[in-house]
């Protein structure tokens, strides 16, 4: 009896055992193995039917092909899914910079990606396409001989064209950030032709009837795959789900839903009218969706204005201090921020910060930070000029009464200085007002992101621009009108 009861137990143990090694294997990865409940996708979500995003109603929403088979993944591993965005050129970066756990934008994984990133299975296979005006006859890659061909910087397209290039003689490459500026060149005619993926060129062409697209036969197999930080345990995990969902005909199934769906959107687009070929009634719908930037736009701006200015009042004073070392520090601090380029700045501060600290600044802080640092050193020449414009008789007659030099710079110096350069803060402030704009290429979606998402969902370009140029002419006759009641208060005092 004994005996049979401790064969059972060992039985039982057995298969518990068994249970445990098939689920691990089946499922490698849970969130208690890696310190967090919560994987992090970083997309470019220009790229429709990939990644878009969704802007009935006004919702600001990421969807696609790519985010539904990232969140298939996350809920078969038991994660949950945050979507965050940046342009193309920025996605290895970011996660070079640990800002993301994976990339998802129809990213085809070139040897050079590998250097800098591991790469899951390819998951969808697509084709190159040559994007053309109807009757151009360039169809082919040797039709490409003494053509200005257009690509998206950081794409394997880009790569595909080089090699095209170096076979067919005379071709140019244009380097574009988005696929729907390849476009518009084509319609403006600066270039000849676009290289862009079928998937994506079928949307484009349909929208736009004046356009034909025609494939490049191809010699190497290429397709998208998830990129991954180097040596991320989640590549191992993702390849099985991945390959499940390939096995049981799931990934076709979400690529006939999305392309189909991309393809009848952009089929019932309305033909293009004559003269400038506008038409706004097309953004109507996703007016909501642009208008909601202004807040956010306005925080940026309000925020940079205001700590660049008592950054750059600190720094003014550096300089008029008799105090060396500080005037040394303010002097070198404006040639550095003066001297190179904001957009530079901002990828230093977004990109490097993580790396360098440990800390995950947001898009909005880092845009935050460098607008204050940069505009602080151009306001404290202003301020400087300012104070210096200042009569000399008021220090000279503050300090005979005994005023401190800090309770004088405070008390009376500042606030005429202030009121002498008011007009040289708000050109300050209006120019930081439309760099705003800078801020979209690390994923922040003010006006100008707003517009250019728009853009990508309609295969359109000028109508969303144009609708975005109005709101900041709007905000700055808003705050120029502001700015000039102010002054006229301010003289009435004198």
């Amino acid at each position: 009896m004994k005996k049979r009861i401790a064969l059972l137990f060992t039985v039982l143990f057995a298969a518990m055992v068994a249970i445990s090694i098939v689920t691990s294997y089946s499922n490698p990865l849970q969130a208690s193995s890696v310190g967090k409940d919560t994987l992090t996708l970083i997309t470019s979500p220009d790229y429709p039917p990939y990644e878009y995003y969704d802007t009935q109603g006004g919702e600001r929403k990421i969807v696609g092909f790519d985010v539904d088979i990232a969140r298939a993944i996350a809920k078969e591993l038991k994660f949950k899914l945050k979507v965050m965005e940046s342009d193309f050129n920025g996605l290895i970066p970011a996660l070079q910079a640990n800002r993301a756990d994976f990339v998802m934008a129809g990213m085809t994984p070139t040897p050079e990606r590998k250097k800098n990133a591991d790469f899951s299975i390819i998951y969808y296979e697509a084709k190159d396409t040559i994007v053309a005006p109807k009757n151009s006859n360039l169809k082919q890659p040797q039709d490409l001989a003494g053509k200005t061909v257009g690509v998206q910087l950081g794409t394997i397209q880009e790569t595909n064209a080089k090699k095209i290039a170096q076979k067919v003689t005379g071709i140019q490459l244009k380097q574009l950030n988005k696929v729907p500026e390849a476009i518009q060149e084509i319609k403006s005619r600066r270039i000849d032709a676009a290289i862009v993926e079928d998937t994506v060129a079928k949307g484009f062409a349909q929208a736009n009837p004046d356009l034909e697209f025609n494939p490049i036969p191809s010699e190497e197999g290429s397709g998208s795959a998830i990129a991954f930080p180097k040596n991320s345990a989640l590549v191992e995990p993702f390849n099985k789900v991945l390959q499940q969902m390939k096995d049981k005909g799931e990934i076709q199934q979400l690529a006939t839903k999305w392309f189909s769906q991309n393809t009848a959107a952009s089929s019932s687009a309305p033909a293009p009218k004559t003269g400038l070929n506008l038409d706004f009634s097309r953004i109507l719908p996703d007016i909501p969706f642009i208008l909601q930037g202004i807040p956010l736009t306005l925080l940026f701006t309000l925020l940079s204005v205001f700590l660049g200015l008592i950054w750059g009042t600190v720094l003014s004073l550096f300089k008029i201090a008799d105090i060396k070392p500080l005037t040394l520090f303010a002097n070198a601090y404006t040639s550095i921020f003066r001297g190179t380029p904001l957009l530079l700045q901002l990828a230093l501060v977004y990109y490097a910060t993580p790396q360098l600290t440990g800390y995950d600044i947001s898009a909005l802080q880092a845009g935050v930070l460098t607008f204050t640092l940069n505009s602080g050193a151009y306001m404290s020449e202003t301020i400087r000029g300012g104070i210096q414009a200042v009569d000399k008789g008021q220090s000279e007659a503050a300090m005979s009464m005994g005023v401190s030099y800090w309770l004088m710079m405070w008390d009376v110096i500042l606030p005429q200085a202030l009121k002498n350069i008011l007009p040289a803060l708000v050109n300050e402030t209006i120019g930081l007002l439309k760099d705003s704009a800078l801020v979209s290429t690390i994923g922040v979606v003010e006006i100008l992101r707003s517009a250019q998402i728009i853009g990508a969902n309609k295969y359109i370009y000028f109508e969303p621009l144009l609708f975005a140029g109005l709101i900041y002419y709007v905000l700055v006759m808003g705050l120029t009108f502001a700015a000039s009641a102010l002054e006229t208060r301010l003289r009435r005092s004198e």
